[in-house]
């Protein structure tokens, strides 16, 4: 197995630009190049943006798995990102810094830390790189002017627009567009056709930027949508592999992209042979949105005593292309199988000790510059017959769009196939979580055990109650033992009694 040779079954991926599944193949061999969308980096994702990037981390995943390695860009949008999906209003950026009295630049620091925590905390890789907007201002004054040289721009009072008339098929992507969606660009007088976009903002007169830049088209700031395309070709190219994203963008952001990849390039290219977009997580209150107020984040997860894996898990248990309901029954849930599975690998664990090749995969897996192709050769060279068929079928599962929620049950199957050998188990798992990335071969079970943020009692506290709720069980005090039992239920700690020992845990309140 070779990095640039993929096994298994064909890999087919859905494209929404033809709206259909297409058999995947790189333009270079020897590299996939992946851009995906990345934040706005004003205030903390919520868990529905956190949903993209397990998305786009399973993607890359597969990829690897497959046998390909990935060149990922994620951008990071400091600037130009408007208050209104119209196109119109203040600067999100500006807005939370004036908010918050603090600069721009303070508020872009410390919520791009926080949303590199959270893709930490759910085991999602890290780009090869991340490109920040505030870096490429000059080219993308650069590319607005080859737009404009073009004849694909036009000036107005308040800056440059792009015009949607001068490129073939503009908005494909997002098919036959409503008038919800058309209600979501802004009316701006001058404008020659309603879905033109700006370019560059020009600020208004007598007004001070925190952020702001000399362009020809006067002082500044760049429109939301070039970022994108400035970046993603210069670092991966005029036309790259798979561009991924919420399927918020696929109906303005990602069609304006196109429309200047297009105008840029002066060809029908889109700039990406795939464009990928993951749907919503949806409350029962409707689609999760930063703007809206009242937001779930993951750190509102951890508060309440749940592990951020149990996150992950949740969203590879519905196909990226669904409809996602979150709700605290659903997360529990979510909890209660992945408490399963790091169980039953602890105990695989456990039992083979250290065999050679756990040892040669640990070693690789944690040095981060082995190949998966390499790791799975490691591991999958002692798979028996019927292991090696549960694993074509986990693969035929991931080819088929990224079809997680088959592939997950596999792993279920195989951990409690009686015919399959105990070290047969724990490769197929140490495999199969490669593309899962939920990190069974090191989280164990006291790993999953979260302490509220509202506990009132510390896990000293508890380990005292229960050596005393012994030593009253060894003395057949059995209503003291009761008593102890009920006064920890009633601190939110759950104790179980078990053969020969007693365990507890967090009683969960969400």
């Amino acid at each position: 197995m070779t990095d640039a040779a993929p096994t298994g079954a064909p890999l087919m991926l859905f494209d929404s630009l033809t709206r259909a599944a297409r058999a995947f193949e790189p333009i270079d061999p020897a590299m996939v190049r992946l851009y995906s969308c990345g934040p706005t980096v004003y205030n903390f994702a919520h868990l529905g943006n956190l949903r993209a990037y397990v998305f786009t981390d399973t993607l890359r995943r597969t990829l690897n798995w497959k046998g390909w390695p990935v060149n990922h860009v994620i951008n990071i949008t400091d600037v130009g990102h408007l208050t209104s999906d119209a196109d119109e209003g203040d600067d999100k950026m500006e807005a939370a810094a004036v908010k918050a009295a603090k600069t721009i630049w303070e508020i872009a620091a410390f919520y791009t830390d926080a949303f590199k925590g959270d893709l930490a905390a759910l085991n999602i890789l890290s780009p090869t790189l991340w490109s920040v907007a505030t870096d490429h201002i000059q080219d993308m004054i650069a590319f607005a002017r080859e737009i404009e040289a073009a004849g694909a721009s036009y000036e107005l009072d308040n800056g440059l627009y792009f015009d949607t008339s001068k490129v073939p098929d503009y908005g494909r992507l997002a098919g036959a567009r409503g008038d919800e969606a058309m209600g979501r660009i802004a009316e701006v007088e001058g404008k020659r056709n309603p879905a033109d976009f700006a370019l560059w903002r020009r600020s208004a007169p007598g007004e001070q930027r925190q952020m702001e830049w000399l362009s020809p088209w006067g002082p500044g700031a760049p429109g939301w949508h070039l970022e994108c395309s400035v970046m993603s070709m210069k670092y991966l190219g005029s036309q790259f592999d798979i561009h991924t994203g919420g399927i918020d963008h696929r109906e303005i952001h990602h069609c304006n992209e196109i429309a200047q990849n297009q105008a840029f390039t002066g060809t029908g290219q889109s700039g990406a042979n795939f464009w990928m977009h993951n749907n919503f997580l949806v409350a029962r209150g409707g689609k999760m949105s930063k703007s809206k107020g009242g937001f779930a984040t993951l750190a509102g997860v951890i508060a309440k005593g749940v592990h951020p894996l149990a996150y992950r898990l949740l969203c590879l248990s519905a196909h990226y292309r669904s409809e996602l309901e979150f709700s605290p029954e659903a997360l529990a849930a979510a909890l209660t199988r992945l408490t399963r599975l790091v169980l039953a690998a602890e105990q695989l664990r456990d039992k083979a000790g250290t065999p050679e090749w756990l040892r040669l995969f640990s070693e690789s897996h944690a040095s981060k510059g082995a190949s998966v192709a390499y790791q799975r050769a490691v591991v999958e060279s002692g798979l028996g017959a019927k292991a090696q068929a549960l694993l074509a079928e986990f693969d035929e599962a991931l080819s088929g769009d990224l079809m997680v929620p088959q592939a997950l049950p596999l792993l279920e199957q195989a951990l409690s196939d009686k015919a399959i050998t105990a070290d047969e188990k724990l490769r197929l798992l140490a495999t199969m979580d490669l593309a899962l990335g939920l990190d069974l071969l090191t989280v164990r079970r006291i790993d999953l055990r979260r302490r509220p943020s509202d506990s009132t009692i510390t896990e000293d506290a508890i380990e005292a109650e229960l050596a005393a709720r012994q030593e009253a069980r060894a003395a057949k005090d059995f209503a003291a033992s009761d008593r102890i039992r009920d006064a920890l239920a009633a601190r939110g700690v759950a104790v179980m009694d078990g053969a020969g020992n007693m365990r507890w845990d967090w009683i969960l309140d969400i």
